[in-house]
């Protein structure tokens, strides 16, 4: 069975009837068969969305809010669905796919709340008997470019304000996981949204480029947005830029968790294992330097290397913490990082082993800025241990990067905490918990190369929308000539 494009709220082929192969990264077998969609069909896309603007952009909030709701009960509905096709599509685990459709639905019953705050101000004028007025109102046509590590979690993501706001959307689904982008697609015509408000667009990855160019060049898209890398996300910002369109860009991390000298080193090291290697590390969020104040380094280490070390990794359909890595050639790339890491001095505690795409959980003590893993955003789980001395070098390493995404910072004295988070370059910053975390309503994006703009709840509204100056005047005033 081939997953096909969803445009205009039917199902179909692709032009000609192409296809491409999604195979499963840990056991090679086909996973999915997918649509290959063409420019042509891309701009057929843009066109039902085009389409299907005026009149969802007059729907009353009340009905949006009541479509969005039935969208997150029909998704809740196929998690099933959602979690056999992202197992087999991206290595995940069950546990992590389950969690990411809980979310997902969690994200629409926001956009669903939202729907009444998307409002906007009286603006007192210079201008006597004048009423003025700022009015949001929706962009029209939204582009949302999803990736596979949080598969549901930022499909939805990447259509659920938009729509909430009153706009249409093209989503361009990730070539990693086809189905389970699909799936969110069939959860709107589920929830008996009309045609042409979501269409889901699938590709061969050698059409990629092609397709997102003729996405964001079409004249009726008013807006991107993007989750995935930064090396991506700076050609969709260069092409969004060069037809004037605004972008909301969330890329790459290299998230710092700073462990202070007095710091509760098991809540640290708590922290560290789930940020470290929840989906084998595979998120914008995850832990990537765990800074720690060299008076408590050894005794951090310990137990955080015990702890790693314990953790089952294998096959995602087995009982698990770590399955496999989604992208070819991820497994290669952790080999490197562990093998100049020790050429470097580096010491491995733990794990450092490797079985096609499950890689284990593991640890490098003593890094420094001459090793690869220091800088280089693994995207795997593979985790670097930097010995610092005193909360200043610590800001200093945790600033050394080109990203800015999430943080965190661990000390008993939260005034302390406070003080070296306020110094750290991130648009997100967790005080003694982990890296890794979401909630629907939270603004959520990064500074630097991890990108701009904000997802999630009311900050999302000022994405999506446009913000309009109305007077009401008086048709007898008094001009000077």
């Amino acid at each position: 069975m081939t997953t096909e494009l969803l445009i205009d709220g039917k199902a179909v082929p692709a032009s000609g009837g192409r296809t491409f192969t999604r195979r499963d990264p840990v056991t090679g077998e086909v996973a999915t068969v997918a649509a290959a969609a063409s420019v042509d069909d891309a701009r057929a896309a843009v066109a039902a969305a085009h389409a299907a603007f005026p009149a969802w952009s007059r729907t009353s909030p009340q009905e949006r809010r009541t479509l969005l709701n039935k969208a997150a009960d029909a998704l809740e509905a196929r998690a099933a669905d959602f979690i056999a096709a992202a197992v087999a599509e991206t290595g995940a685990t069950s546990p992590w796919i389950g969690h990411n459709v809980s979310l997902a639905a969690g994200i629409l019953r926001e956009a669903a709340s939202i729907v009444t705050q998307i409002g906007g101000d009286i603006i007192p004028a210079n201008k006597p008997d004048t009423l003025a007025l700022a009015v949001v109102k929706p962009r029209g046509v939204c582009l949302g470019i999803a990736p596979w590590n949080a598969p549901v979690i930022l499909g939805t993501r990447a259509v659920a304000v938009p729509i909430a706001c009153g706009n249409t959307v093209v989503l361009k689904s990730s070539e990693l996981c086809p189905e389970t982008h699909r799936l969110i697609g069939q959860s709107f015509v589920d929830a008996g949204f009309p045609a042409g408000v979501l269409n889901i667009v699938s590709n061969d990855p050698d059409d990629a480029a092609a397709i997102v160019e003729a996405l964001i060049r079409a004249p009726e898209v008013r807006h991107v947005n993007f989750t995935g890398s930064t090396h991506v996300g700076r050609i969709i910002g260069r092409l969004a830029g060069e037809s004037l369109k605004p972008a909301l860009l969330e890329l790459g991390g290299k998230a710092p968790l700073v462990v202070l000298a007095d710091a509760d080193l098991d809540g640290a090291v708590n922290a560290a294992i789930f940020g470290c290697f929840l989906n084998q590390g595979q998120i914008c969020m995850s832990t990537e330097r765990i800074v720690v104040d060299e008076s408590i380094a050894d005794a951090f280490a310990e137990k955080f290397a015990a702890r790693a070390a314990a953790l089952p990794a294998g096959d995602p359909r087995g009982h698990v913490v770590l399955g496999g890595l989604c992208t070819p050639g991820a497994g290669e790339k952790m080999d490197a990082l562990i093998a100049d890491a020790l050429a470097k001095g580096g010491r491995l505690l733990a794990g450092g082993t490797r079985d096609g795409a499950v890689v284990a959980a593991t640890v490098i003590d003593h890094v420094t800025p001459a090793m690869r893993v220091y800088a280089e955003e693994s995207f795997g789980p593979v985790k670097p241990i930097i010995r610092v001395a005193g909360d200043d070098e610590a800001v200093r390493v945790a600033n050394d990067s080109d990203y800015g995404l999430s943080a965190a910072v661990f000390s008993r004295d939260v005034q302390r905490a406070l003080a070296v988070a306020g110094r750290i370059e991130s648009g997100i910053v967790h005080i003694n918990g982990p890296t890794v975390a979401d909630e629907p309503q939270m603004p959520f994006g990064g500074v630097k190369a991890s990108g701009y703009g904000r997802f999630g709840g009311r900050a999302g509204i000022s994405e999506f929308t446009d913000l309009r100056w109305v007077t009401v005047e008086d048709a007898g005033q008094h001009y000077p000539f």
